[in-house]
């Protein structure tokens, strides 16, 4: 395992950062170890939900954690957070797209460079789910 702290600046797309940090390492899989930070809009999906919920104004990113998967040409992440509203309520669930830093993000990603993460199709649950394999088809 390689660690890879990042610092996000202003106007950043959250996720997009992340997937591109994780792509900037050649690296196939990693997950996030931790983050903090603000964001100035924010994009959730709870439980059971179908579509994210926006969430706009100032929010304080208490904590992050999740998969990234890199397969060569396209990332895939599976994050979720939980977030501080301005009058202190505490929201959660999947990170969407569209989370804007507003001054910082603080995220340590670990990267594993001996393995590989897909999302497949899983039949039990319905959704495209984590397929950890090793790399270059190691078993």
């Amino acid at each position: 395992m390689q660690t890879l702290p990042i610092r996000l600046t202003p106007g950043q797309d959250l996720r997009a950062a992340i997937e591109a940090a994780v792509r900037s390492q050649n690296c196939r899989a990693a997950f996030v170890l931790s983050g903090i930070g603000s964001l100035s809009t924010a994009g959730l999906r709870f439980a059971g939900a179908e579509q994210p919920t926006r969430i706009d104004g100032d929010t304080e990113i208490l904590s992050l954690s999740g998969t990234v998967a890199f397969n060569g040409v396209h990332s895939s992440s599976h994050l979720h957070m939980a977030l501080s509203t301005s009058t202190g309520e505490v929201l959660g669930g999947h990170v969407a797209p569209g989370c804007l830093v507003r001054t910082t993000a603080e995220v340590l990603l670990a990267l594993l460079p001996e393995w590989e993460f897909s999302r497949e199709p899983d039949a039990v649950t319905g959704y495209d789910e984590l397929v950890v394999r090793a790399a270059g088809g190691r078993s």
